[in-house]
């Protein structure tokens, strides 16, 4: 579904910054790139190129462009990392030399003897990381493995999962474990799904001592992921899409298209899973791949979605630098008793918006607020009773959380409000 670890994106906090320019139109004048073209990209971006790399052609580069290293490297018969390539050996698919690429450098932090597992849905995506993971872990002295959830979602599902876990084992991972959840109902099918299988990441994790789980979300995912924040009105932080590394997740793919993975099992031989649910209209997400997506594209030119994703790093940067601030805000001015959250008002009240509604976000998931559930439209009525007070009662949040000002403080808490 789109809430496998190929399509599904989550806004996740502590995200790495990005340092180029973005723009989503207009000219390139004041240090605005225009938009790319999809000639730039390793395999192209279109389904044409897709096939004729399944025939056995390697693109040429077009438009002029520079080959990257990962092409340079397959072009002139060398493995990425140096040394020749052996006499009669094929050639390496500038595709799967641009994802192990990207692999490897997720990977090179990582002390040698760290246990990583590659969340795997048997969907190109994720099939084309695993892959690569087993090309590289081992090469950085990692044990790489693998796990494979089953939602079940759909009729099969576990003979899917099953099917998924064999290959990963064909690629050499190991361990490989197979672990069933259930999904349930709160946040929305897609939210559902995504926060059992989160769970299910981390216990997996835990059993067998692994410090990271890979996740193979594409730049491709990013910009959905940034689409869909726009649709919802939201912030800078949601903007600024996922992370590359969040706590034990890592994403090596985020600058990645979701064509070179497919085009990467198709040099590699493997046999992708494809999700129905990638192609239900019922899920947002899709919508926004098939029809919103392909809209713009032709509107503004190709490169949308490249530029989209560029937009999410550099909002990234802004927002860990306030979320720095903020914290630092918080320790001043929150405090916590008896199962409350309290805000001082006076200090607050001095601080400018982007960091006063951070401190007030974060005083309303300690007090009991889902991430998913609390809106812009919530903190801003709490926010109110800081910068428009009149004698307001109350306001009410997500999972029965009440915001009151008394005596100086903003009281954040669940139940009645005092």
């Amino acid at each position: 579904m789109p809430g496998s670890p190929d399509s599904t994106a989550e806004s996740t906090q502590g995200e790495a910054a990005a340092g180029r320019q973005a723009g989503v139109g207009g000219s390139a004048e004041a240090g605005e790139q225009p938009l790319a073209s999809p000639e730039r990209e390793v395999a192209g971006e279109q389904r044409p190129a897709v096939e004729s790399e399944a025939a056995g052609g390697r693109q040429p580069s077009a438009g002029g462009r520079a080959p990257d290293s990962s092409e340079r490297e397959a072009a002139g018969g060398r493995e990425p990392g140096g040394g020749e390539r052996a006499a009669g050996r094929p050639r390496l698919h500038p595709a799967t030399a641009r994802v192990r690429e990207a692999t490897r450098v997720a990977l090179a932090d990582l002390p040698r003897g760290t246990t990583v597992l590659v969340a795997c849905s048997g969907g190109a995506d994720s099939l084309a990381l695993a892959a690569a993971t087993a090309f590289e872990a081992p090469k950085l002295g990692l044990t790489a493995g693998a796990v494979v959830i089953d939602h079940g979602l759909q009729e099969g599902s576990k003979q899917t999962a099953e099917k998924a876990a064999e290959q990963c084992r064909g690629l050499g991972l190991e361990p490989v474990v197979v672990r069933a959840v259930e999904v349930g109902t709160e946040g929305g099918p897609e939210g559902a799904a995504r926060a059992a299988r989160y769970d299910a990441l981390r216990d997996v994790a835990d059993e067998l001592g692994a410090d990271v789980v890979l996740l193979a979300h594409t730049r491709d995912d990013q910009a959905e992921t940034v689409l869909l924040g726009l649709a919802r009105g939201s912030g800078a932080r949601s903007l600024a899409g996922m992370a590359p590394t969040a706590g034990l997740l890592r994403r090596p793919l985020l600058e990645v298209p979701r064509s070179a993975t497919a085009a990467a099992c198709i040099a590699s031989g493997l046999r992708p899973w494809h999700d129905p649910h990638n192609d239900d209209p019922q899920y947002r997400r899709v919508r926004v791949r098939h029809e919103v997506l392909p809209v713009l594209e032709e509107a503004l030119g190709p490169g949308v979605t490249e530029a989209l994703a560029r937009t999410a790093g550099l909002l990234r940067a802004d927002a860990d630098a306030l979320d720095v601030l903020a914290a630092d805000l918080a320790e001043t001015a929150v405090q916590h008793a008896d199962r409350e959250v309290l805000c001082d008002v006076s200090v607050l009240e001095e601080e400018p918006a982007a960091l006063r509604t951070r401190v007030l976000r974060q005083a309303a998931l300690e007090a009991g607020c889902r991430a998913n559930d609390l809106t812009a439209g919530h903190i801003a009525a709490v926010d109110a009773l800081i910068t428009d007070w009149r004698g307001q009662r109350w306001i009410d949040l997500p999972q029965a959380v009440k915001a009151a000002r008394k005596g100086g403080f903003l009281i954040l808490a669940k139940g009645r409000a005092r």
